[in-house]
């Protein structure tokens, strides 16, 4: 099967997960519990996780996945095989509350690259897709990252872990891009965040986020003209494009002064603007 065959087929699949999010919106009968205690998680996305995972089987069968609900084993991340990875709801409190930042994700990868990448967004109508080497687009158009150069005119994305102690060392982070940026903007979903890189609506984007939430929406930034990267070096064994910890992904021409300035804010060199 060639990667345009595969593509069409992620496309199919994410879409008819979109599907299920608007009617269980719609109907309001899911319930919901705490992960870890702190990290909300619903039927829906049990429920979508497991259509994905059949219909994925259907399409490529034997194929390994990683995925938020049903196969979140990382041990997945080290071998070197074909391997689908599915955050069948990202965004899952703003689905919850009725906020529109929601997303279906699905990603390919070969010897831990990222081959093919689906970020749907059903409530508000845009399916971005990309494959490695040709470009990336948003319902069928082609789509381009921000050019931009400067930092004080520079709109970032970002996010926050869900655990309340891992949040306060980020706000060192946040109070630099807020005093050298020209404002912050944090939308509750990391898949659509490099989509908005990935078409100009923000010109970076940075957090720590697991493989399922980045991984589609990290090709689509990539081939959109983004440059993706790491604050720090990825350790050993685990592929770059499936390394979730202090991504980068920005313009270009803002890539290195942005990361120079989270660095300065994570040694604590910044007393201000």
């Amino acid at each position: 099967m060639t990667d345009d065959q595969r593509l069409t087929q992620a496309i199919e699949i994410a879409q008819e997960a979109g599907d299920m999010i608007r009617a269980a919106r719609q109907q309001q009968t899911f319930g919901h519990r705490y992960k870890h205690g702190q990290e909300l998680v619903t039927d829906v996305d049990l429920a979508v996780d497991t259509r994905i995972s059949e219909r994925l089987e259907v399409a490529f069968p034997g194929e390994a996945r990683l995925s938020e609900e049903l196969a979140p084993d990382h041990s997945a991340l080290s071998r070197e095989v074909p391997l689908w990875v599915v955050d069948p709801i990202d965004g899952t409190v703003n689905f919850a509350h009725g906020l529109h930042h929601v997303a279906v994700s699905i990603a390919w990868l070969v010897a831990g690259r990222v081959r093919l990448g689906v970020v749907h967004a059903p409530f508000l109508g845009e399916t971005f897709t990309a494959l490695a080497g040709q470009g990336a687009q948003c319902n069928g158009q082609t789509i381009q990252a921000s050019r931009s150069g400067s930092l004080e005119r520079s709109l970032v994305g970002t996010g926050f872990p869900y655990r309340r102690d891992s949040r306060p060392p980020l706000m060192r982070r946040l109070a630099a891009v807020l005093g050298h940026c020209q404002d912050v903007r944090r939308n509750g979903s990391a898949a659509l965040d490099l989509c908005d890189v990935a078409c100009g609506r923000l010109d970076a984007y940075y957090e720590s986020v697991s493989p399922w939430d980045f991984a589609a929406g990290w090709l689509i930034a990539r081939e959109a003209g983004a440059r993706t990267g790491h604050l720090y070096p990825c350790p050993e064994g685990i592929p770059e494009d499936l390394y979730g910890e202090n991504l980068l992904v920005a313009s270009p021409g803002i890539h290195r002064d942005l990361g120079d300035l989270l660095r300065r804010a994570d040694a604590g060199e910044l007393d201000g603007p």
